[in-house]
């Protein structure tokens, strides 16, 4: 009984298999469309795929062209070759601009590009690009059902980028220990995190390491400008501890303070003396 079926199930791949390929190679365009049909029902998107891909240029402003080419994009979609699947869905909605598959070739576009993005570790190109995708969707579809996932992906990816900015900086500072130097675009760097991402979850380690490049470079500073950069690491202090009162980084950060102000203490104590 069980070679039976075996061979029962060799003979439907055969005939199945043969099937496809006379369809393949032959000129009936409607004779491909209801197989592509038929094999992106039954979840054999490779076979769809290939068959829209042949049938698609033939139904440009045709009735049925909007349904083949939504179809074409849904099934690199589902094969997951989302450098095509995002190329095809913006074709689609440009072309269809009034289709009521709009909206879901949108977000399919988009999510194609966020599937795209990268490591945090790595150009971020694409997560741009994927970003802006998204926040077009969410701005054109705010009551569409696809609106709370593309914002979560939104957010992912923003995180992302605050990451990527954030290691930046953390390098230049992490420079800084053996040449100070690079504590200056350290300095700099964790400005611009904290003022592009306000609302970053990296914020509080960004205003630490930020006074921690502040006060490094200003205890390695020559004299007659260490002065005013003391006044500079003291002000992120004070920066620090007014939004995070209860910072993880209280022991860290108060260590460093009390050698800034000790040495503040040694320019007022010249100052006097003279």
């Amino acid at each position: 009984m069980r070679t039976y079926f075996s061979l029962l199930l060799l003979a439907v791949v055969f005939q199945s298999c043969s099937e496809y390929q006379k369809v393949l190679k032959n000129e009936d365009v409607k004779a491909k469309y209801e197989l592509a049909q038929k094999y992106y029902e039954e979840g054999d998107f490779k076979r769809s795929n290939r068959l829209f891909e042949q049938i698609a240029p033939k139904y440009v402003g045709k009735p049925q062209g909007e349904r083949v080419q939504f179809f074409l994009a849904d099934t690199y979609f589902k094969r997951r070759d989302y450098n095509m699947a995002g190329y095809q869905f913006e074709r689609f909605v440009k072309s269809y601009p009034k289709s009521e598959k709009v909206a879901e070739a949108s977000f399919n576009g988009a999510k194609s590009y966020f599937e795209l993005s990268p490591k945090y570790s790595l150009d971020q190109t694409d997560t741009d690009k994927a970003l802006a995708k998204l926040q077009n969707f969410i701005n054109a579809y705010p009551d569409s059902e696809y609106f709370e996932e593309a914002n979560i992906m939104a957010q992912e990816l923003t995180t992302k980028k605050e990451r990527k900015a954030y290691e930046i900086a953390k390098q230049f500072n992490k420079l800084g220990e053996f040449d100070f130097t690079f504590l200056t675009p350290a300095v700099a760097a964790f400005d611009n995190f904290i003022s592009d991402y306000p609302g970053s979850i990296y914020r509080e380690d960004a205003m630490y390491y930020r006074f921690e490049s502040a006060t490094q470079f200003a205890l390695n500073s020559r004299e007659r400008v260490q002065q005013e950069r003391l006044k500079d690491a003291m002000a992120d202090y004070n920066a620090l501890k007014k939004q995070f009162p209860d910072t993880k980084y209280t022991e860290e950060a108060d260590e460093l303070i009390q050698k800034v102000n000790l040495e503040l203490q040694d320019f007022i104590q010249e100052k006097e003396a003279k």
